[in-house]
């Protein structure tokens, strides 16, 4: 039998500390203890005390993750303000937030890129990337998006998408319709209004949809067709104001999430996913012009 005093129980409770000290999640007060570099040795019941609040602190460390999110450019003004409230509400987790095309986005998650949830502006996009592999069931519907037509220079209250052969719009802005969402729906308004045709030689392409009101912001477009939820901003809508398009000229701009096969184990793309569930978050939403699941767009 040994005692506290022998140094094989010293070398026992050292090794405990180093082991635990290289995970590199000890706060320095256990560190110093378990090492007893207070000058006297532990007994075994605050030994095992040390150890245990060291195992606790661990667990918690664990447990707190960063969420890399792909989220549709629609979104930038939204997840700005949603960011903090879930990063307040579920503390400690953390959202790391990457926005841009849908379409691009399912090109990188389909080669492996490491998001761990995806908040697409076309809910096709996630149902894809499920039936291949890089999802994992439930794909959400969190949004119906819709279009408008804005401009930084004139009064776009008072324009329809009959204007858009006037003489005095010789640029004419939208999302590029093979890879963003909100291009695609555009594309669809005006071939529906029956401007397709008369408009394409005027048209600029913006990588996605926040792009093309950077487009028109600075003025290398007159006009173009963005998302509701960005020409409500303030910013934007203190410039020349916007006109809705009608639903009806165009495919339902149904946005959906799915947490990616990369992520399935991240507890805070999880969290954020339930998350978007909560009144406050649809609250904000609602705020940027979405129409909400459950809710009809006019």
């Amino acid at each position: 039998m040994f005692n506290k005093h022998t140094p094989k129980y010293e070398t026992r409770v050292s090794c405990v500390g180093r082991v635990l000290t290289r995970h590199g999640r000890l706060k320095s007060a256990l560190r110093h203890a378990l090492l007893v570099g207070c000058g006297r040795c532990f007994t075994l019941t605050e030994a095992a005390v040390a150890i245990a609040v060291a195992l606790a602190t661990l667990t918690t460390a664990a447990h707190a993750d960063t969420a890399r999110v792909a989220a549709a450019a629609d979104l930038r003004y939204a997840f700005a303000e949603l960011q903090p409230l879930f990063e307040k509400a579920q503390a400690p987790h953390k959202l790391a937030l990457v926005l841009g095309s849908s379409g691009k986005f399912m090109q990188q998650l389909e080669n492996g890129a490491p998001f761990d949830i995806f908040f697409s502006a076309d809910v096709a996009y996630p149902k894809k990337l499920l039936a291949s592999g890089k999802a994992i069931a439930p794909v959400t519907t969190y949004a119906f998006g819709r279009i408008v037509l804005w401009s930084a220079k004139v009064d776009a209250t008072r324009l329809t998408l009959k204007d858009l052969d006037k003489p005095e719009f010789r640029h004419i802005a939208i999302a590029a319709p093979d890879h963003a969402p909100y291009g695609a729906r555009a594309k669809e308004a005006l071939e529906h209004s029956g401007m397709w045709p008369k408009v394409q030689g005027k048209l600029v392409f913006g990588e996605n949809i926040a792009h093309t009101a950077q487009l028109i912001d600075r003025q290398a477009a007159e006009v173009g067709i963005v998302a509701l939820s960005l020409a409500v901003n303030p910013a934007l809508q203190s410039k020349g104001g916007y006109t809705l398009i009608p639903a009806d000229f165009h495919q339902p701009l149904e946005q959906a999430y799915a947490v990616t096969a990369y992520g399935q184990n991240n507890a805070a793309a999880r969290a954020f996913a339930q998350f978007m569930r909560t009144p406050d978050a649809r609250q904000v939403m609602t705020r940027y012009g979405f129409a909400l699941p459950g809710e009809v767009a006019q």
